[in-house]
């Protein structure tokens, strides 16, 4: 079966929207089992493991301004400003999935990590 750019919207965002809900079966039933992650913090080869931490991002979450979006049958690219009530503020985000017949098979997530390794730097040294 050969993945329309229509199958490929529909997983992408049936995807992004469960995950700012935290619906991990969801999120997950969208994944090919062949799967790899990679942010500036995680990387992981599993379908369910880059959303071990979804409940706390989602917390921080106030709402997602969807900036732009990119559909073919085997890539889309999603741009977007995650709103956050924490000291990061607005992070500017850029995602890339990889698909194939309808399933993502790769998401690359790409942001500027330094707001958030100061907040983790400053919460690190509050626990000790």
């Amino acid at each position: 079966m050969t993945a329309t750019d229509s199958e490929a919207r529909q997983a992408v965002q049936t995807y992004h929207r469960a995950r700012l809900r935290a619906d991990i079966p969801t999120a997950a039933a969208q994944l090919d089992d062949d799967f790899h992650f990679r942010s500036p913090f995680i990387e992981s080869d599993s379908p369910t493991g880059h959303l071990a931490g979804i409940d706390q991002l989602v917390q921080i979450t106030d709402h997602v301004d969807l900036i732009t979006e990119f559909y073919s049958e085997t890539d889309a690219v999603l741009v977007y400003d995650l709103h956050t009530n924490s000291p990061a503020g607005i992070q500017r985000t850029a995602e890339h999935f990889r698909l194939r017949a309808g399933r993502i098979t790769a998401i690359t997530l790409i942001f500027d990590a330094s707001p958030w390794q100061a907040i983790m730097a400053a919460a690190h040294l509050e626990a000790h």
